[in-house]
Parts: structure tokens; C-alpha cells; sequence
């Protein structure tokens, strides 16, 4: 019997939250994003006012929905989002510690709900909707406030013993380097991110004489935006600056491939959207750091899901995977005989 509830159509809530920004959209089954809108995620505050914060946009979010859609459940990409414990384990740029998300957002939303890192849902949705569709090995770099990664191998995403492997971000690349919020020396993510290409510039302004915009700029008040600006306006510091992070994350990249043997590495994030001023030395950096049998194969590209964030679409698509597993895990369990 076909009933209105049935005839709904089924959308899924994505959140990704972020060390600067935290996103919402809603999502349809085939990818297309109906809603979407972000808030300042303020990690320096408590998980609880944030948990109040992003409870009062849901709430907002979900008031709005048109009668005509349903909504089946709901995804969350997350910096430290583990998988198998539904939880964020202590996220290095957050003052939160380890925090049982889903268990708590199942309480307050009743309905599925599922998590994992936000850079493995951006490959989710990659995979999905983007340049990775119909791709078996892949890695996602997500570049913003820190750096992460999503691996995929033979169709699967690397989740590891505990549900936290594949993080790039924290490998070192520079022994006895920068310090990180994860409290090592040298990571990834102090050298190629926002966070990483403004210390890269404060340390070069030290290192040499030429003139630039960016040196009237304050350590406080220095973004990757205004150094992209800057480098844009041909400002030959801001462009070391660009060609020094890219050098680095080619590099990493190339060690990556040892490991893993991705047919291609899709990039995302907001330092992603300086375009050549990042690529074009990373990928003449990752050529030459790779193995003799790479060479020439592997491209580095950026998303091409630019109408969403696409880890929002990745955790809309991470909720609707876990719910066709339950829904297939149903059908399979045999019925008791009748009494």
C-alpha cells in the first residue's frame, strides 16, 4: 500500500564542523544540495555551548523543510570523528576532549545518525558525486584550518584498528619542526594549511628583505586569504610563501603514494581555491619525489563539487550508506517461525 509518508522524498542533514567554520546542508539521494548555511565553530569554547549552538541551527534547519521531503537521518563529518565509537576523540585544534556526539545527538534527534572524519567525508561524497565517482583507490586532502585526509583502497575507506588511521596530516615532514596542536613537532598540517602558510610567511618575512604588503600585516590579523590577495598583486614574498607550502605537500603526497597507490589525490579546503599558486609547485614537487614507476600516472586535482561543501555532501552520503546497510542487514535476518 503506497502511503503519503512513502511518497515523501528522502533528504539526508549533513554537518561538517570545522576549526573555523561549522556547515549544514541538506542533501538529496542523487547529491544535490537543497539547503545549505555555516556559523564561526569558536573551538576555544566548550563542546557544550557548541552542542547548544549547532542544536538551536539543526532545529532552524529542519522547521524549514518542505512538507513534500523527509528526512532519514543524520550525518556528521568532524575533525578526530571515530567511526566505530560514534564519538570526537580530542580533536588537536579544539579544547573539547573526547566527546560522545552521536550518542548525544541521538537523544536530543531520534533518528539515525552516524559519524566519521571530515575528510573522509569529503571522499565519501567524492566518491559519490565528484572527480573520484566509480573510482576504487583515491585520496582526499582537505585543506583549511589544519589538514586532513580521506583514504579509499580496493572501494573502501581506510578506518584503521580504532577508527582514526589515515590521517596525512599528522605525518612529519620536518623533524624536530613547528609545533602542533596534537602536541608532536613537524606535522603535515603546520606547513600546508591556513594555520600553515601564515607561519610560513612570518618566517620568511624574518629570513629576508624584500618589500611586501604582508609585512604591515600584525601575526593576529594575517590570513591565507589576505597572503592569496597579496600574491595575487604579484607580491614576490607571498608567492615564496605559496611555492614553499606547495613544495612540502607535494612532497607528502609523494610518500603517500608509496603507500597507497591512489589513481588520483582530489584537494579541497579554502587554501585549495588559490589554484595554480598551490598546484603548480605541489604537482612539480610530488613528480619529483615519486617513485620511478608513479611517474607521469597520478594528477593532483581540485574538488569538483563546488555548489556544496563536499564534506557536508560526504556525511549526507555517510548516513545514507549506513542506513541501506541497515535496512540490507534487516532483510537478510531470517524471521522466527510463528508460534
Amino acid at each position: 500500500m503506497i502511503t503519503l509518508a512513502s511518497m515523501k522524498k528522502k533528504v539526508a542533514l549533513g554537518i561538517d564542523i570545522g576549526g573555523t567554520n561549522t556547515a549544514f546542508g541538506l542533501a538529496d539521494e542523487q547529491g544535490r544540495c537543497l539547503n545549505d548555511e555555516s556559523f564561526p565553530t569558536w573551538a576555544h569554547q566548550s563542546f557544550a555551548r557548541f552542542f547548544e549552538r549547532v542544536a538551536e541551527k539543526i532545529d532552524a534547519m529542519l522547521a524549514r523543510i518542505p512538507q513534500e521531503y523527509e528526512l532519514i537521518g543524520i550525518g556528521v563529518a568532524a575533525p578526530a570523528g571515530n567511526y566505530y565509537q560514534g564519538t570526537i576523540d580530542a580533536p588537536s585544534n579544539f579544547c573539547w576532549g573526547k566527546v560522545e556526539l552521536v550518542r548525544l545527538m541521538t537523544e536530543h534527534y531520534h533518528l539515525p545518525i552516524a559519524i566519521t572524519n571530515d575528510a573522509n567525508a569529503a571522499a565519501l561524497g567524492e566518491m559519490m558525486y565528484g572527480q573520484a565517482k566509480h573510482m576504487q583507490n583515491f585520496i582526499v586532502v582537505t585543506l583549511g584550518t589544519g589538514l586532513g585526509s580521506g583514504i579509499v583502497v580496493n572501494g573502501d575507506l581506510i578506518y584503521g584498528h580504532d577508527g582514526l588511521a589515515g590521517e596525512l596530516g599528522h605525518t612529519l615532514v620536518e623533524p624536530d619542526g613547528r609545533e602542533c596542536g596534537c602536541g608532536r613537532h613537524g606535522c603535515l598540517e603546520m606547513y600546508v594549511s591556513s594555520r600553515g602558510i601564515c607561519r610560513t610567511v612570518f618566517e620568511l618575512l624574518a629570513q629576508r628583505l624584500d618589500d611586501s604588503e604582508l609585512r604591515q600585516i600584525s601575526f593576529n590579523e594575517l590570513t591565507a586569504e589576505k597572503v592569496y590577495e597579496a600574491a595575487q598583486r604579484d607580491d614576490a614574498l607571498a608567492r615564496a610563501a605559496f611555492e614553499y607550502t606547495g613544495r612540502i605537500l607535494g612532497r607528502a603526497l609523494a610518500d603517500a603514494v608509496a603507500c597507497f597507490g591512489p589513481a588520483i589525490i582530489i584537494i579541497f579546503g579554502g587554501l585549495a581555491r588559490a589554484g595554480p599558486l598551490l598546484f603548480e609547485p605541489a604537482q612539480r614537487s610530488f613528480e619529483n619525489n615519486l617513485l620511478h614507476v608513479y611517474k607521469g600516472k597520478i594528477k593532483i586535482v581540485p574538488s569538483s563539487v563546488p555548489k556544496c561543501n563536499i564534506a557536508v555532501l560526504g556525511a549526507c552520503a555517510l548516513i545514507q550508506k549506513e542506513i541501506e546497510k541497515m535496512n540490507g542487514a534487516a532483510r537478510q535476518t531470517p524471521k522466527a517461525p510463528p508460534a
